[in-house]
């Protein structure tokens, strides 16, 4: 009898780390409260706040985990890029500045299609792009002879240059890593692109420049292809709730 109650009491630490059976774990998810989380609701009502840098620049999201293995972020993001004098052309003095200024705000849905795969996620939703264009300033510089005459860069004149994708455009891509902390911090992945809207071209021109106007249809159809922006983007979640 004492050997039998010494073998009992030494298998209870085993039986307690086996842990219950599957029979037991549905009883006991029958026996809990309507609303309760089990650990297939991993995205249910969960909320985080989401800080991004990648190619579209930088940005902050707010994240919530509507459905088992489905969440929302609304957020921003923005990218503004300045270079001065980065354009050489041979036998022709400048200066020039270029920039480049993507301002969007984006409304995605994270959706888990594999049930056993919750780092892999599909990607879809969009964007507005209030502010979306790239720009080109020239202003001649030195002098230079034409048939005989002497022009100064000042009777050149300048050439301002600008390329809009403003409005609204539809995004797709994967997502990698998990959507949620576990606990109070993680990280994941965006991989996806943006179809922007139809280019528009502008351009001012002064001195014997003025008429460089003319080029802007044959600008707007050279560029009409250029509608896609990539998106590699690092995420940084910090669990709210």
């Amino acid at each position: 009898m004492k050997k039998k109650l010494l073998l009992i009491l030494c298998a209870l630490p085993l039986l307690s780390m086996a842990g219950p059976g599957p029979d037991s774990t549905k009883k006991a998810r029958a026996l809990m409260p309507p609303g309760t989380s089990t650990i297939t609701d991993a995205f249910k009502h969960h909320l985080s706040m989401q800080f991004e840098a990648g190619t579209q620049g930088v940005g902050a999201d707010l994240r919530y985990g509507a459905f088992k293995q489905l969440s929302f972020r609304l957020g921003a993001s923005f990218i503004p890029v300045t270079a001065n004098n980065a354009l050489s052309l041979p036998g022709f003095q400048s200066t020039n500045s270029i920039n480049v200024n993507f301002y969007n705000a984006h409304l995605l849905a994270d959706i888990v299609p594999f049930k056993g795969a919750r780092g892999l996620r599909l990607v879809l939703g969009g964007a507005y792009l209030y502010k979306a264009d790239g720009g080109l300033n020239v202003i001649p510089t030195g002098s230079y002879n034409y048939n005989n005459v002497t022009v100064t860069g000042t009777d050149i004149g300048s050439l301002n240059m600008n390329v809009s994708w403003k409005g609204v455009a539809p995004y797709m891509g994967l997502g990698l890593f998990r959507s949620f902390p576990s606990h109070v911090f993680n990280f994941n992945l965006d991989l996806g692109t943006y179809y922007l809207a139809q280019p528009h071209t502008h351009i001012i021109g002064t001195g014997l420049l003025s008429d460089n106007y003319q080029l802007e249809p044959q600008f707007n159809e050279n560029l009409k292809d250029y509608r896609w922006l990539p998106v590699l983007q690092l995420n940084f979640n910090f669990k709210l709730k």
